[in-house]
């Protein structure tokens, strides 16, 4: 059964302002877990002790690539100090796309976490999907060339949705390799760009997401909105209430 956690980068304002308080906020919510992206200064024993207050687990972090693959150490201790495994390079820029590059420094990155008994993974978003590497897809080419054992899958489901594809087939297809899903909603402007709205506001099929995840054996399904268009606070809120709908009827999902 699924775990709903929320990635904290929805709510980046807030924790500027107040990290404490807004943590506190995210706990009362209803959201088993967080997903970091940025510590914002704290030390890990800041972050630890916050952690044990709220009953939050630290389910996973966002880390920037070009950190991952210079202070590789560093991140790993401060991230397993918190009670985090699983640290996730979240993005690419267009310079760093040198796709043998990249999954040559994701094995050496995945080693060394799988030594320390960390988890390595990737976080996509639609360009893995219309960029190639080879014959392949990007994404499909990364996890291709890495192996399992070295780097795991983070699947934001709506970027797959907007990137063409059936997001409940790629579950299904990385089963067993895919510890985190991104659960996120959008509408597709008249522009051909995607807006991110509270979950169900949107046009991605999340129960069809949320049943595949389940039989699939993921472990959480992250809340991610990019961008809100009412008060961010308000906008997890607001999905949270979604997840309790689908719980309420049956969804396989721990809330």
């Amino acid at each position: 059964m699924l775990k709903i956690g929320l990635q904290l980068y929805t709510l980046r304002a807030e924790l500027e302002q107040d990290f404490e308080g807004t943590l506190r906020k995210v706990a009362e919510l209803g959201y088993a877990g967080v997903e970091f992206y940025d510590f914002f200064g704290r030390t890990a024993e800041e972050v630890k002790g916050l952690l044990q207050e709220t009953g939050l687990v630290a389910l996973g972090a966002h880390r920037p690539y070009d950190a991952m693959l210079n202070d590789t150490e560093q991140e790993i201790s401060f991230n397993l100090e918190i009670g985090n495994r699983n640290l996730i390079v979240p993005f690419l820029t267009e310079e760093q796309r040198n796709w043998e590059e990249v999954v040559a420094n994701f094995r050496i990155i995945g080693e060394k976490c799988k030594a320390r008994g960390a988890v390595f993974a990737y976080h996509n978003h639609d360009f893995e999907f219309t960029e190639h590497f080879g014959e392949r897809t990007a994404f499909d080419g990364i996890f291709e060339e890495v192996p399992a054992e070295l780097l795991q899958v983070e699947m934001d489901t709506c970027w797959v949705y907007y990137g063409g594809y059936d997001p409940a087939q790629y579950i299904h297809k990385y089963a067993g390799r895919l510890p985190l899903i991104h659960l996120k909603d959008m509408k597709k402007l008249e522009d051909g760009s995607a807006e991110t709205v509270v979950l169900g506001e949107g046009e991605v099929n999340l129960t069809a997401i949320l049943e595949a995840a389940d039989a699939a054996g993921v472990e959480w399904a992250v809340v991610e909105q990019d961008y809100c268009s009412r008060p961010a606070l308000e906008s997890v809120a607001d999905s949270m209430k979604w997840v309790r709908g689908y719980a309420n009827q049956g969804g396989k999902v721990h809330v």
